[in-house]
């Protein structure tokens, strides 16, 4: 039986020719899956960055749709101002049109008083009054003798014919027409004359008078 010396450690045996180091443990070279390793964190980092921009996507979708929703929702509400307003001005103008529409005919007993000269005293301040607090309302007054005829302010109850007009003429005013603004409340009744058959005009006769003048004194 072999005797080990103490304090010696038995070293393994080295080739000759070999040099110390090739004496020492070589450290083991690294698995497949060590090696493999920063190449999956790579892979986690991409996936991790495709998710990250998905979500960025999926958030500007939801921006532009509740920016979109939000712009709708303003316009309908101005749409809904303006349609109130527009109701509220139309409410109005009938409302006071209706009341107007009930006084035209203390408008038309004033109108005669005037004209027999019947507006005196008391009774003229008043019609006065009322006439001025009908215009400020907007009540206007309309309808002359001369003017043309014009069905859609003017309503022809009595008709005839004349042979000094070219068109059909308003020759007289039975009641006058109001209207508040462009609304007509009241047509003006009108007596109205129609050229006469087969007449010409005097104003036609005159220019035909005119050229037989001016052409006989070329002649002489």
């Amino acid at each position: 039986m072999t005797e080990e010396t103490p304090g010696f450690e038995e070293k393994p045996d080295v080739p000759s020719g070999a040099t110390p180091d090739d004496a020492e443990p070589k450290a083991a070279a690294p698995s497949e899956e060590e090696a493999a390793a920063p190449a999956g964190d790579t892979d986690e980092t991409a996936d991790r960055a495709v998710g990250l921009t998905a979500q960025l996507d999926q958030a500007r979708t939801a921006l532009s749709e509740r920016t979109g929703d939000l712009q709708r929702l303003q316009a309908e509400y101005q749409n809904y101002r303006r349609r109130v307003e527009r109701d509220r001005v139309t409410v109005k103008e009938i409302a006071v049109a209706n009341l107007l529409s009930e006084l035209l005919p203390v408008l038309d007993d004033v109108g005669r008083a005037r004209e027999h000269g019947e507006l005196l005293g008391g009774f003229k301040s008043v019609a006065e009054s009322l006439e001025t607090v009908v215009a400020k309302l907007g009540l206007q007054q309309f309808g002359k003798e001369g003017e043309p005829f014009d069905p859609t302010i003017h309503e022809a109850l009595m008709h005839s014919y004349a042979p000094d007009v070219t068109e059909t003429t308003c020759v007289a005013i039975l009641q006058p027409g109001y209207r508040i603004g462009e609304r007509t409340i009241r047509p003006a009744r009108v007596a109205v004359a129609e050229p006469q058959p087969g007449a010409t005009p005097a104003a036609a006769k005159e220019e035909k008078t005119d050229d037989e003048e001016s052409g006989g004194t070329e002649e002489a």
